[in-house]
């Protein structure tokens, strides 16, 4: 008796496109959640005096 490995291209591009639309859904839906989550802003403001010995004039 022999055994006969059906290979069909039909099915592993179906497997494909199933595999990639699973990653899709989940990409979407990562970000989807981190939308929604509220992240609070500061409330100090951040303030850094820099003087104008630091800066030099490059041509």
């Amino acid at each position: 008796m022999q055994f006969i490995k059906k290979t069909s291209s039909r099915t592993n591009i179906i497997r494909l496109v199933v595999k990639l639309a699973l990653v899709v859904i989940v990409i979407f839906g990562v970000v989807f959640l981190l939308n929604k989550i509220d992240f609070p802003t500061p409330k100090k403001e951040i303030e850094k005096i820099i003087s104008n010995e630091n800066f030099k004039i490059v041509k």
